[in-house]
């Protein structure tokens, strides 16, 4: 039966609907907003484990079996993503209690973030493309919510840009949907997988793998249609802004990486030639917008651009290594990246500003928050020994042993950049004198409470950071575990399929 596949989805849609039958209880929905992500980490380790233990889980809903039903299916990179999915839904759940205004919370905050995390682990879970959709509008509403809660203007015209892009995502997500479908007649991802290679219109094979890549791309915020996310990122409330950087576009690299390595494989000369092009140019675009921003939250969602590249550097490589190191830069940078926000909120709660030229002097009233920026800062600009510079490596290496030359040299670059953006961020805010005008009173009043759950899930993501830098080997054994599964498409199928395989369509 496998009920841990179910419960990270469940608990997180039970958690939004205790918390709207308590709207008018601030305390219960507070209460219910820990213990919701609480119990949504705890399921997702217990799935990792079982998955780990057991090989690929599959749990067909109504007791209908593939490829009639709907089937839900963990292997070790959806199992992977729902643990980091509850990682950051507890550390943004705690953050919040200190930063969500009661404006937020009486326009359904709780609500809209459980239901945000219920979309993000049904699209790591469902084996059912058409569900990937339905799970991808889940996703849609909910942060098109989140981002205009106040209806402030720069947070409007960043909503508009972003669901105008992700709509467009949908329509062609959709209609390659629909096309799918009417070529081979199932919409199970594995079932699809087993008939695709029978079909005689490969050329329409390569078209529907193209759209789908759009589609995945937008999502993803690759090169060329990642504007939506710079424009509209640093907009919302600094805890919506975490759990966006840190899950939303991570879903669609996810998407990539399960499409690309499970249904559209058959063609990597061309697929994977052209996600090569799309990756390097990911990297140097986002990278190169970050270096010219000067306010703490666009250089973060710009480099939310640049990362993206290195994790779609690794799937488009498509080697054993490459697939490891794109799991691993997952991995953390989902941890990093969301740190790195939390981070730029404290700076924010204690002088009132995002502005770098406005900002200053931490290093010496805050030492302790200097030192909680460096790492995650350090670790994304991939120095040792900390987590991204593993990452960085393992990528590198398998472009330079692929002889993707070209790409690895605009990679190396781009981390000589991403430094460069990190070092202007320390000398700004942390070293630099506080500037006159920046020179004011903290902004509003921090009670020692509030900051002290603000520094704890950044202090816990920290040590996770730390923890997979100094110990990279279990992680690193999980990646390469992970990506041994992504590379046997087979073995996908039988778990969902079983015994049908042998019998043909």
């Amino acid at each position: 039966m496998n009920p841990e596949i179910a419960l990270p989805i469940l608990i997180p849609l039970m958690s939004g609907a205790v918390s709207l039958v308590f709207w008018r209880s601030r305390p219960m929905q507070r209460l219910v907003a820990v213990g919701g992500t609480v119990a949504l980490l705890l399921t997702s380790v217990w799935l990792l484990a079982s998955v780990s233990r057991e090989g690929i889980l599959v749990m067909h809903m109504g007791g209908w079996p593939a490829p009639f039903g709907i089937s839900l299916v963990a292997d070790l990179l959806g199992a992977i993503m729902v643990v980091l999915t509850g990682i950051i839904g507890f550390a943004v759940a705690l953050y919040s209690l200190a930063t969500a205004g009661r404006g937020h919370e009486a326009y359904g905050y709780f609500p809209l973030m459980h239901l945000l995390l219920a979309g993000v682990a049904g699209a790591f879970l469902t084996g059912d493309i058409f569900n990937l959709y339905v799970w991808f509008e889940v996703m849609l509403v909910a942060s098109f919510a989140l981002l205009i809660l106040g209806s402030e203007k720069p947070q409007m015209e960043g909503a508009i840009k972003y669901v105008t892009l992700n709509l467009l995502s949908s329509v062609i997500f959709l209609i390659a949907v629909g096309l799918l479908y009417g070529m081979v007649g199932t919409l199970n991802m594995a079932d699809i997988a087993r008939r695709l290679v029978m079909v005689e219109e490969q050329d329409m094979v390569d078209a529907l793998a193209m759209m789908f890549m759009v589609a995945f791309g937008i999502k993803a915020a690759a090169f060329p249609l990642f504007f939506w996310l710079p424009a509209s990122y640093h907009t919302p409330p600094v805890a919506v802004s975490a759990l966006f950087a840190g899950l939303l576009t991570k879903v669609g690299v996810y998407a990539l990486f399960r499409v690309f390595t499970l249904i559209f494989h058959h063609s990597p000369g061309y697929t994977h030639e052209i996600l090569l092009w799309g990756a390097g140019l990911t990297m140097l675009s986002g990278v190169l917008g970050a270096a010219a921003q000067f306010e703490f939250r666009r250089i973060l969602s710009f480099h939310i651009v640049s990362q993206i590249g290195y994790m779609i550097l690794g799937l488009a490589l498509f080697t054993p290594l490459a697939i490891v190191g794109g799991v691993f830069y997952i991995i953390h940078h989902i941890i990093v990246k969301t740190n790195l926000f939390l981070v730029s909120g404290i700076v924010h709660r204690l002088r009132g500003s995002y502005q770098l030229k406005r900002l200053g002097g931490f290093y010496r009233s805050h030492p302790w928050l200097a030192l909680l920026f460096l790492i995650p800062a350090l670790s994304l600009a991939g120095i040792p020994p900390l987590s991204g510079f593993f990452a960085k490596f393992i990528v590198i290496r398998a472009s330079i042993e692929a002889e993707a030359y070209g790409v690895t040299t605009i990679a190396l670059l781009v981390g000589l950049l991403t430094l460069y953006s990190m070092i202007k961020i320390w000398a700004e805010v942390f070293w630099k004198s506080v500037p006159p005008e920046g020179d004011v009173d903290p902004y509003p009043e921090v009670r020692q409470r509030e900051l002290w759950l603000m520094v704890a899930p950044v202090v816990g993501l920290a040590l996770c950071t730390l923890f997979i830098g100094l110990y990279p080997a279990p992680i690193h054994a999980l990646a390469e575990a992970s990506a041994a599964q992504l590379l046997d498409p087979q073995s996908y199928i039988r778990a969902v399929l079983g015994a049908q395989v042998e019998g043909g369509p």
